[in-house]
This record gives structure tokens, C-alpha cells and sequence, in this order.
């Protein structure tokens, strides 16, 4: 239990804890990152408990989100991830209190490597979560209708369709024989509504 009353140690445990907990928010139903999480930040949270920190290092701590989130939400604001990133370090290296008030109770370089990587992370991880939901969707499913295919199987009550270079589930209202031109006229989901297209 001594190791964990070590500065380094708690602050690894907390940064750990926090990184697992953003993973798991982001692929919930996992379970073994709520779990590592968990006991992570249970650990932390007991030697925080047994050794002395800074108010004010905590307050930065918390505080260096501000400028984070600022950033992420906007390009070309590196100075604002700066300040993020050095409110992290100097937060994380003065979290705990050393031997005297101006010497840092984590290692300095251990606070400032953890940092920039927890930073850089989370920066990239977050950026894609928000182009990934700004995107525009790549399927249009309501252009589908309309659209002209050939039935792969044999249509009536269920049936494989090829629609806009794809292969959909389909119905029909009466039987298609599989290898005719179809004509999507509605859709149900993920199922095409199809009809016959008439011959030529």
C-alpha cells in the first residue's frame, strides 16, 4: 500500500482512471473499460484521500478544460491548446505537495510527458467524435426511391434487390422473377419497396 501513496503513482492512477472513463463514454457497453475506470480512479481516489494536495492545482486542473474545449470546437486556435496543455502540466506537476511549497509533488517530467500525451489523445479523439457527427451522411436512403435495379432473387414477400451498386432487402406486391429490371417505389427502413419495371 506504500506504493500507492506515492505522488507519481496516484497522479498515474487518476490519469489513467479519467482516460479510460472519456474511452468508455465514447464505446459504451464494453464493460472492461468501465471496469478498468473504476478501479482506477477508486485507487486514486483512496491515496488522494491519504496524502495532501493543492486547492489551487485542482482549480487549474479543472480550469484547463475551458480553453480545451474552446479550441476543439473551433480550427486554427492552437494558442488555446497551449494554455490547456500548460494548465494541465502545471495542475498535474503541483497536484500534490512536496517537501516544500515550490517543489512539485509529481515529477515535473512525468507530469509534463503524461500531459501532452493525454492531451494529444483526447484532442484527436475528440476532434474526429465531432467530424464524425457534423458529417454529412454518406447514404441518402430517401434518393433510393426511384431508383432503378435488378432483382437478384426472386421478389414477392422478401427478396434481394441490387439498387445504386448495392444489395438491399425487398418486397414486392406481386412476384418479380430474379434477373428483372426493378423500380424502387417506397421504402420501409432498410427494406425497398420494388414493383416490376415494365419491358421494353
Amino acid at each position: 500500500m506504500n506504493l500507492l501513496l506515492d505522488p507519481n503513482i496516484a497522479y498515474l492512477l487518476l490519469l489513467v482512471g479519467t482516460l479510460l472513463g472519456l474511452l468508455a463514454l465514447v464505446t459504451p457497453g464494453t464493460g472492461g473499460l468501465e471496469i478498468g475506470a473504476f478501479f482506477c480512479l477508486l485507487l486514486a481516489g483512496y491515496t488522494i484521500t491519504q496524502l495532501e494536495f493543492n486547492l489551487w492545482a485542482l482549480i487549474l486542473l479543472i480550469a484547463s478544460i475551458v480553453p480545451f474545449v474552446y479550441a476543439i470546437r473551433k480550427p486554427k486556435r492552437e494558442i488555446f491548446l497551449a494554455l490547456s496543455i500548460l494548465g494541465l502540466v502545471v495542475g498535474s506537476a503541483y497536484l500534490f505537495l512536496g517537501e516544500e511549497w515550490w517543489i512539485p509533488g509529481v515529477n515535473p517530467i512525468l507530469a509534463a510527458a503524461a500531459s501532452l500525451m493525454y492531451a494529444a489523445f483526447v484532442w484527436l479523439a475528440v476532434r474526429k467524435s465531432i467530424q464524425a457527427i457534423l458529417a454529412p451522411p454518406t447514404h441518402n436512403l430517401a434518393a433510393l426511391v426511384g431508383q432503378v435495379g435488378e432483382a437478384k432473387t426472386r421478389v414477392h414477400e422478401e427478396g434481394s434487390v441490387q439498387v445504386a451498386g448495392e444489395l438491399w432487402s425487398a418486397r414486392s406486391k406481386s412476384p418479380i422473377p430474379a434477373g428483372r429490371q426493378v423500380k424502387v417505389v417506397a421504402r420501409d427502413g432498410f427494406i425497398l419497396e420494388v414493383e416490376a419495371k415494365p419491358e421494353s
